[in-house]
């Protein structure tokens, strides 16, 4: 065996793919990528800085410096915005959320996937068009219909959709469904059909078939998904902001505007409280990663 063999063999004694060439084109692209990652990863590394430094040295010195490092906009940010309160208040609208949007959407797919039938893609159509709507042409509408749709004081205390929790999670959950329903008609049309013959053959009913068949195969679509989602609606700011009145049920994204002076924003709190308000969505990404990334290459390679 010759040494330039030797070296391609990893340590169970299978051959290592060939390394490619770095050819002029290749170092481009590399270039082109690592010019892109920086350029997202900036404004994050840019808010941390700043959230790490005192106004007062940043005033007098300017943000393109160093020095004036502190942690009290940490401290200050959490204290001022209470963030422990808006925090919950997150979790009760993005799990109930992202919960909903999961199950419906999978019900959904599963009759495109499953059943041919001559609606069928007007069906998907119908959905995944809640996506093209830019979501300020319905606020006159949904604002509307919020403040006259009543529900039991123990849902609201408004006694109204508008200014309750259920208002937020039904929003998300309209505008979210469609790009679910999308990705998991497309995932499931890509599972072997003999699976139901046989499950049809053993005598398993249409709900059967949804919960014990197709959902446990989509896990890693629906692992992908969630971590979507979460990031989605738990960012989401604009909904919050027009259907909701009282302070203390804002989610934490909308409590950033506590941060905000009448006369004066201290720009290195803000960055601080931007960066904790981000810190749930990195956990649960890198948390969720290897499901992520299996859920997507899974769905990349299907059919």
């Amino acid at each position: 065996m010759s040494t330039a063999t030797a070296t391609r063999r990893t340590e169970g004694g299978v051959e290592a793919p060939p390394r490619r060439k770095l050819t002029p084109l290749r170092l481009l692209l590399h270039g082109f990528l690592i010019a892109v990652a920086l350029t997202w990863l900036f404004p994050i590394a840019w808010a941390v800085l700043t959230s790490l430094r005192s106004y007062e040295y940043t005033a007098a010195n300017g943000y393109v410096s160093f020095g004036g490092w502190t942690i009290d906009n940490y401290v200050t940010a959490w204290q001022t915005a209470e963030f422990g309160k808006h925090f919950l208040n997150s979790v009760y609208i993005t799990v109930p959320a992202v919960l909903l949007t999961l199950f419906l959407s999978s019900c959904v797919a599963f009759v495109i996937a499953r059943f041919s039938w001559k609606l069928n893609l007007v069906l998907l159509g119908v959905f995944t068009a809640a996506n093209l709507l830019p979501q300020q042409a319905l606020l006159i509408p949904l604002f509307r219909l919020f403040t006259e749709v009543p529900l039991p004081e123990f849902m609201s205390d408004s006694e109204l959709l508008y200014d309750s929790y259920w208002g937020l999670i039904l929003i998300n959950v309209a505008f979210q469904c469609g790009f679910c329903v999308f990705v998991l008609s497309n995932y499931m049309k890509a599972l072997p059909r003999d699976l139901y013959e046989a499950a049809m053959v053993d005598g398993a009913s249409i709900w059967r078939q949804y919960w014990q068949v197709t959902m446990p195969l989509c896990r890693p679509a629906l692992a992908a998904l969630a971590t979507l989602e979460v990031t989605w609606i738990y960012n989401e700011f604009f909904w919050a902001t027009v259907l909701m009145r009282t302070g203390d049920k804002f989610p934490v994204t909308s409590s950033l505007n506590n941060l905000r002076g009448e006369f004066f924003t201290d720009n290195n709190l803000v960055s601080a409280g931007s960066v904790l308000v981000a810190i749930p969505t990195l956990v649960i990404f890198f948390m969720l990663q290897r499901h992520f990334v299996r859920g997507l290459t899974l769905g990349a390679s299907k059919g």
